[in-house]
């Protein structure tokens, strides 16, 4: 298991800017994915656990814009703007769509990888979905973020706290399937010593405090010979 997640999502139309991106990270222990284009960013991003998106926003086809606010609508994961396009406007309009910075070509190496080093520190320990409050199922399930408070129908429920920090994980990225060694390194950290079979223990509390039938969820899934994802939808 890694120490932390260093797997970062190359989102770019240029081949030869993704090549000078990924033997800048890769050199640094970083796991890079190469994307062309917004399809293909998209889908990767939703099978892999991607800690970070650097995104051009000039792309063939889908547009940059568009891939930003599709993995908004899905998670709150790091994206970085790495782009030729430098007007005023374009940077403010690449915030506000959620970005967390935005980095103008040609770019200087070491100021890139600083800022990404800067925007994973601020977001390593962010296990915090969309917004602050999420509800499922017509409130049958809900979670106030700001609160740390869980309820069912309406009534409190209480989790440990490797139990909210799990679900928390499950919840940022819906749909995503976790394995265990990935939900010990994003829920409890790389600190944590003991088996990974210890996600199972968890799991089998979660569901007896969250779901009508905790032999058949409805709220955290497995998917056998893979791991875990959250189903609420």
């Amino acid at each position: 298991m890694l120490k932390s997640n260093k797997n970062i999502l190359v989102v770019d139309g240029d081949p030869n800017s993704i090549e000078m991106v990924r033997l800048l990270f890769e050199g640094r222990g970083f796991r890079v994915f190469p994307a062309e284009n917004g399809v293909a960013a998209l889908d990767i991003f939703g099978r892999e656990n991607i800690a970070l998106v650097l995104l051009d926003l000039t792309l063939p086809g889908m547009s940059g814009e568009d891939v930003c606010i599709a993995i908004r609508k899905k998670s709150r994961v790091p994206i970085i703007i790495l782009t030729a396009k430098a007007a005023e406007d374009d940077v403010v309009g690449g915030l506000a769509l959620g970005a967390d910075d935005y980095v103008i070509k040609p770019f200087r190496s070491k100021e890139l990888f600083a800022r990404v080093e800067a925007v994973l520190r601020r977001t390593q320990n962010d296990i915090i979905p969309l917004t602050a409050r999420n509800s499922w199922r017509d409130g049958d399930l809900a979670i106030d973020f700001d609160k740390e408070e869980v309820r069912k129908r309406g009534d409190v429920v209480t989790l440990t706290p490797s139990e909210l920090k799990i679900l928390c994980t499950l919840i940022k990225y819906p749909g995503k399937v976790f394995t265990r060694e990935e939900l010990i390194e994003l829920a409890l950290g790389a600190d944590f010593n003991g088996y990974d079979r210890v996600i199972d223990s968890h799991v089998k509390n979660i569901r007896k405090k969250l779901e009508d039938e905790p032999r058949r969820p409805a709220y955290v899934l497995t998917i056998p010979g893979l791991g875990y994802k959250f189903g609420g939808e």
